[in-house]
């Protein structure tokens, strides 16, 4: 009576063997679903990111405002006429 129920339990063991720790098994699905959620949330971000700067190529094509800006923050630019005054920050 011991040698049926033993063989029944072994052959239950190597059915649920690929089920949890083979090529498609659980365990790695589970894996490679988390994967998956972490590179989405990462492509959101960049996603985000390229849409700004794609926002600002546009404005930068679309007419000068914006390159004088830029210009202006960045570079220093000063029209004729104008005055530069740079205020020195407290360390």
């Amino acid at each position: 009576m011991r040698w049926p129920a033993l063989l029944l339990v072994a052959l239950l063991a190597l059915l649920q063997y690929p089920l949890w720790l083979g090529k498609g098994g659980w365990l790695k699905v589970w894996d490679t679903d988390k994967k998956l959620q972490s590179q989405r949330e990462m492509n959101r971000g960049l996603e985000l990111r390229n849409a700004g700067l794609d926002a600002q190529v546009r404005d930068l094509k679309a007419g000068t405002e914006a390159v004088e800006e830029q210009a202006r923050f960045e570079l220093g630019l000063v029209k004729k006429g104008e005055v530069f005054v740079e205020v020195p920050k407290k360390q």
